[in-house]
């Protein structure tokens, strides 16, 4: 959201020539009075110069000149209430020719704004003074236009020392006619001498969409506003950068529309921190961030959307303003779960501006979270019918809504009912293309023929109205519908005859159809002559799309016969490597010629022996052994060398690196093994 335009508005002049007036005719004490309150206006001491004035009512309750001289003291201690009040009181002594003006002012800095218009319109003679607050009044009004005949018309036959704040007033109007009305605003060659003047002049470049113009504008009114606020010894540090907060704030927005929210976001924040009391500024500032976060950081978001709900934001701001910052509420309310809190506010929006569309939309988002697709449509179709100059974005969500739903024809049924987009070319493809889901194709190509009838009725012959025969031709001819196809390929041939392409695409589709028609439009292709010449067929042959790449020749460089190759030229011969032999090779042996035949099918092959009992190694009963055991016992070959033990076997002498009892293999065949011991039975006395 773009931040408010820089305006100033000029101060109502004191009655010092009315004073002048009293005190010449009067005596006494009532004269020494006078001249207390002339020298305390001169001073710009109205606190005193008002008891003055009460001492002269308190003697002559109804002196016109006294009162008139409290209701400046009061208007310049900004006590507007008390000052209107004693022109209500009063209304015989004071006429509206009289205090006009006062009045009006009163009304306008209490926010009574058309109370201030009709009082002005009231008055009979149109001052200068009178006319500025008129171009005011206007302007919170939002009627710009007059606005803008107002300061154009004061500009032209005033010459005073408020030239300067009436050029940026008028700026300020330019300004919000281009960022609120979006028109484009009149160039009326007003200087950029002050930082206020500059500012307005971006707002004007940001509503017609020239970014870029816009930040250099904008850092322009920021050096002019250091410049400037440099020259007074007074100001701080502080204060620059307060002043400072709302160009850096408008910055921030054009980042944020240039699509740079980490930089915005990080501008925005230095905003919030430095507090400024403009809370108009803050609102918009603290919206702005809500609307980067989204459906993201809510807990940030619903901090900062107490800054938009501060005591008089609803007098800073536009309305547009405002209504954009209500509508951020509601969508805040609904991404929180709030759903009591979003139609609350919704249907507070839909009160102040019942053809908006925005509440309806966030409405229907609401019930689509709660699952009521259908509610959520029926008041689409509502509002549709009550407000049909929005109804086009709200027949889109609703063609969105029955597609996610799987009505696809429903869908294309409601967007081919929007007349203003009905033939766009956006539109024309979704129509195709959800037809052709649905396998439609004869609705698809009624699209096509419509569009194409409606551009050659309005557009004949332009580029969206080629491009879509074409498309149309290329669509009949994908799903077979060649015979159609060839009236839209004529059209397309006759507005370029050298156009090879659509010529071959017309005979192809003839050949199927008609081929006497095929061949009478053969003649107008071009020769093979003519369609090869300048081609080079090395460079076609090896371009990516080639399927076959020739391999070139090599090149002979020069004449020479080859030299003879003396030894020294004949390329040696690569040796084989001998194969790897098995461990166990002997060379003196022969080596079985069957080797390679599986064991089967060798000759010498004799099958399993069967019918004889294998040794039974370790089976049987414990302290079982059989003849073959004895063989192998290690403890009867006594005589043998020691030797190191096998694996497995339980003899030998025991080393450092032997494995632990636990880890040890089970004892060899025809060893001794323990019985394990039986747990008792219980009642019983026996042992194991």
């Amino acid at each position: 959201m773009s931040l408010g335009h820089r305006g100033t508005f000029i101060l109502p002049r004191s009655l010092l020539p009315l004073i002048w007036l009293k005190m010449a005719s009067g005596s006494g004490p009532v004269s020494a009075l006078w001249t207390e309150i002339n020298r305390c206006g001169q001073n710009g001491d109205f606190t005193r110069a008002l008891k003055a004035v009460n001492k002269i009512l308190h003697e002559n309750k109804d002196d016109v000149t006294a009162l008139r001289c409290k209701i400046v003291c009061l208007i310049q201690n900004g006590g507007f209430k008390e000052a209107l009040n004693v022109m209500n009181t009063h209304t015989k002594s004071l006429t509206s020719d009289m205090i006009g003006f006062e009045k009006a002012y009163c009304e306008y800095r209490l926010n009574r704004v058309d109370h201030a218009l009709k009082t002005i319109q009231g008055i009979p003679e149109q001052t200068d003074k009178l006319k500025e607050l008129y171009g005011q009044v206007l302007y919170r009004l939002e009627r710009y236009d007059e606005c803008l005949a107002v300061y154009k018309d004061m500009i032209r036959n005033s010459q005073d020392d408020y030239e300067e704040e009436r050029k940026t007033n008028l700026s300020a109007v330019l300004a919000a006619q281009s960022t609120w009305e979006n028109t484009s605003a009149e160039d009326l060659g007003l200087p950029e001498s002050s930082y206020e003047l500059c500012y307005n002049a971006a707002c004007c470049l940001i509503g017609q969409g020239q970014l870029s113009q816009a930040m250099q504008k904008l850092q322009k009114a920021e050096e002019l506003c250091r410049k400037s606020l440099a020259e007074d010894s007074d100001v701080t540090e502080e204060d620059v950068e307060a002043e400072l907060a709302i160009i850096h704030s408008q910055m921030a927005y054009v980042m944020q529309l240039q699509g740079r929210t980490e930089d915005a976001l990080q501008l925005y924040n230095q905003v919030i921190k430095l507090k400024p009391s403009d809370v108009g500024l803050l609102a918009v500032t603290a919206n702005n961030i809500i609307t980067i976060n989204k459906d993201q950081n809510v807990f940030d978001s619903k901090k900062k959307v107490k800054l938009t709900s501060a005591e008089g934001v609803e007098h800073k701001l536009a309305k547009k303003q405002l209504q954009a910052i209500e509508i951020n509420k509601a969508l805040l309310a609904m991404y929180t779960n709030q759903a009591d809190q979003c139609n609350k506010m919704l249907a507070s929006l839909q009160t102040q501006n019942p053809g908006h569309p925005r509440p309806v939309l966030i409405k229907v988002a609401q019930l689509c979270r709660e699952k009521q697709h259908n509610k959520a449509i029926e008041l689409l179709q509502r509002f549709s019918d009550q407000h049909p100059e929005s109804a086009s974005g709200i027949k889109l969500t609703m063609a969105q809504l029955y597609v996610t739903q799987g009505h696809v024809t429903k869908a294309c049924d409601i967007l081919k009912s929007i007349e203003e987009m009905k033939y766009k070319p956006g539109m024309i493809s979704a129509l195709v293309t959800m037809y052709t889901h649905e396998e439609d194709i004869d609705s698809a190509i009624d699209v096509f023929t419509q569009a194409i009838q409606y551009y050659q009725s309005e557009q004949p012959g332009s580029a969206i109205h080629l491009s879509l025969v074409r498309e149309a031709a290329n669509y009949k001819l994908k799903y077979g519908r060649k015979k159609e196809a060839t009236s839209d390929l004529e059209q397309l041939w006759k507005q370029n005859k050298k156009d090879v392409h659509t010529l071959a695409q017309l005979i192809s589709a003839y050949s199927l159809v008609d081929q006497d028609k095929a061949k009478a439009l053969s003649k107008h292709l071009p020769s093979p002559d003519t369609m090869s010449f300048n081609v080079d067929v090395d460079e076609l042959e090896n371009s990516h799309g080639a399927t076959y790449i020739r391999k070139k020749a090599a090149k002979v460089v020069g004449e020479s016969q080859p030299k003879e190759q003396g030894p020294e030229g004949v390329k040696k011969k690569k040796k084989k490597k001998k194969g790897k032999l098995p461990k166990n090779y002997d060379p003196k042996s022969t080596p079985d010629p069957e080797r390679w035949l599986p064991m089967r099918e060798r000759s010498y092959y004799r099958g399993k022996k069967k019918g004889k009992k294998k040794e039974q190694v370790g089976r049987g009963t414990q302290g079982a052994t059989s003849g073959a055991c004895a063989e192998l016992d290690a403890s009867k070959s006594a005589s043998s060398p020691p030797t190191s033990p096998r694996p497995g076997s339980g003899t030998g002498t025991a080393t450092s690196n032997a494995i632990p009892p636990r880890q040890q293999k089970p004892a060899a065949a025809g060893a001794t093994r323990k019985k394990a011991p039986q747990k008792k039975k219980k009642g019983g006395k026996g042992g194991w």
